[in-house]
């Protein structure tokens, strides 16, 4: 007798307009899971943004035709859903699915688990154990590789120690990138964990210092335990996400030729003027009033007068974006994200303020969606947040600036040839220098200054 049992396809969808291909993060289905349409069927790593991948019909899941840290095309087959009968398969869209023969085999038999990279621990995960006490042996990794993931460290916290018991970790492959090396060093020389880790980005970790983005603590860094005893030298994983900002990265440093400008600005009336309000602010709005909400509103009047600033390389001619979108540079415990704050021109401080704690808050939570970081012509980094005073940053490509906001610092300042203490902080900007010189950089920093020192205590936030 026929089957009356029919596989769909399921296609990679185009979640955003430039997006031309994604990385499988974690299938969340397994082959003989019931899906139910409108149900998240797998996770999916793009732009730094991790992002879930509905259903578009009901079934039941077969064959999976990506692995986990694979790299896809934009429709590209990723899965294949066996449903009751070929007409319920969705028309039209990017995420459509194709009927395939009904004589196409299905899995019989699911694969052993992955447990290659169970015994391999990020910093993150680390940090948590190290808290808590955990034996990460007794922990389940739901990760690639059966790797522990923060997530599972959290949810075995949230269960009183009581999760999964992990299964026992699989040897791990006899190649020179899954051995730990070899200590160079003598143990009394070997160094400490905290200068074992160095560099990133200025904005990927640290404790706010003023009041800008309160986005992650300093925790500590454990001692890492290796087999056979503490090591001088040790992996760390590269995830996508690191990746994409290493790609980045490079390419802006090795596609713009980067100039440097920093100026000084008098903060004083600007912090008597927060205090007077910020309290009332809470109440009213139930956000916190930061400096970088009145630094943002400078800014993007200091853009409306020069809209050069605004603007990217395209070979031969420069793009001047008409919306004014700012990237806000935000710090988590292991990347930086850089969401955007749409048309920030048309928004007053309050406004600002609100984005500001509702793009913090999806960071924190992990619930940026692509739309959240498409669009930025300008970036903005609160790098004063870790009590630095001078930066130089990397442009975020391909954007013409980037401009940082240092730490808020009373000192002695001579004012009409007299001494006085005040609050002042430096702002630094790094600019395109195919688009940009310095007289054009000048002007706008000296009316980033000007707007900031003209907040007073009649200043309104609405």
């Amino acid at each position: 007798m026929p089957s009356n049992k029919t596989l769909i396809d399921v296609h990679l969808p185009q979640l955003a307009e430039s997006l031309v291909s994604a990385t499988i993060g974690k299938w969340l289905k397994k082959p003989g899971d019931p899906v139910e349409q409108y149900e998240p069927i797998l996770e999916v790593i793009t732009d730094k943004v991790n992002a879930e991948i509905p259903s578009t019909l009901d079934g039941v899941m077969g064959e999976l035709l990506a692995e986990e840290g694979e790299e896809v095309q934009v429709g590209a087959v990723i899965c294949r859903i066996e449903t009751a009968n070929a007409d319920e398969a969705p028309a039209g869209g990017q995420a459509t699915t194709e009927a395939v023969s009904p004589n196409a085999g299905t899995i019989s038999e699911v694969a052993q688990p992955d447990e290659s990279q169970r015994s391999r621990y990020s910093p993150a995960v680390q940090t948590l154990a190290a808290q808590h006490g955990l034996d990460l042996r007794q922990i389940a990794g739901t990760g690639l590789g059966g790797r522990i993931t923060r997530k599972d460290v959290l949810a075995y916290i949230e269960q009183g120690g009581r999760g999964a018991v992990a299964a026992p970790a699989a040897p791990v492959a006899t190649t020179t990138a899954a051995k730990p090396v070899q200590p160079l060093a003598t143990p009394s020389a070997a160094p400490t964990p905290q200068n074992a880790i160095q560099g990133g980005l200025n904005a990927a970790a640290g404790p706010v210092r003023h009041s800008g983005l309160h986005l992650t603590e300093n925790p500590p860094i454990p001692t890492i335990e290796v087999e056979g005893g503490n090591r001088s030298e040790y992996f760390i994983d590269v995830t996508p996400i690191r990746n994409t900002i290493a790609t980045r990265m490079r390419q802006s440093v090795s596609e713009i030729p980067h100039g440097w400008m920093m100026i000084e600005v008098d903060v004083t009336n600007l912090v008597q003027l927060r205090n007077k309000i910020k309290q009332e602010f809470m109440q009213k709005e139930g956000v916190n009033l930061t400096y970088l909400a009145f630094l943002l509103k400078a800014v993007v009047g200091a853009i409306k007068d020069y809209p050069i600033m605004n603007s990217v390389w395209a070979v031969d001619k420069i793009i001047v974006k008409r919306d004014i979108n700012i990237s806000l540079a935000v710090g988590t415990e292991d990347s930086v994200l850089t969401p955007v704050i749409k048309k920030a021109d048309q928004k007053n401080i309050a406004g600002l303020a609100r984005e500001i704690e509702e793009l913090a808050s999806k960071v924190r939570s992990g619930k940026l969606k692509l739309d959240d970081m498409q669009g930025g012509t300008f970036t903005v980094n609160n790098t004063g947040s870790f009590g630095s005073i001078l930066t130089q940053p990397i442009i975020n490509y391909p954007q013409a600036a980037i401009l940082t906001f240092e730490s808020i610092v009373k000192r002695p300042v001579v004012i009409n040839d007299m001494i006085a203490v005040r609050s002042m902080a430096n702002l630094c900007l790094s600019l395109d220098h195919r688009i940009l010189d310095g007289v054009i950089c000048g002007r706008f920093m000296q009316r980033v200054k000007e707007n900031m020192e003209s907040y007073n205590l009649e200043t309104q936030v609405y």
